[in-house]
């Protein structure tokens, strides 16, 4: 009787284990990349937003600063207050790097931070749909 207790007791533990690692393959994930260099004086740093987004030679990047509801630039302090900022709305830290660049003055370093974010399937889809359209912009050169 302790036996067949122990082996029902087991198998349950593995087939709760098994639907645990399951769920967790099937999870999704969206991520973004931060990029943080020090502003010329000033405490304050730039970070640009990485989404996987289209951007244009011609903008300079200025599309991949987060801006807010009036269409400023949002300013953060430091690569921690933009983690707290993104953390705030759901985002996960992911791994971090530092790259050294030549700068104006010397060497800079470039912050790199990954972050993920668990979304549904259907947020997938959308995401995925939404980088199927062409692009509604074409050229003359496009048609041809």
């Amino acid at each position: 009787m302790k036996n067949v207790l122990f082996i029902a007791i087991m198998a349950l533990c593995i087939s709760f284990s098994a639907y645990s690692q399951e769920e967790k393959l099937t999870e999704n994930f969206i991520y973004c990349e931060l990029v943080g260099t020090g502003k010329m004086m000033s405490t304050k740093v730039n970070v640009q937003v990485d989404f996987g987004q289209k951007t244009s030679y011609w903008k300079g990047g200025s599309e991949k600063f987060l801006k807010d509801e009036n269409g400023k630039k949002i300013e953060f302090n430091s690569m921690v207050d933009a983690m707290n900022y993104f953390g705030a709305q759901g985002w996960e830290f992911v791994q971090a790097y530092v790259v050294t660049v030549p700068g104006m003055s010397g060497q800079q370093n470039v912050y790199h931070w990954l972050l993920k974010k668990s979304v549904s399937k259907e947020v997938i889809q959308k995401i995925e749909a939404e980088l199927e359209k062409p692009n509604d912009k074409k050229t003359s050169k496009d048609d041809d």
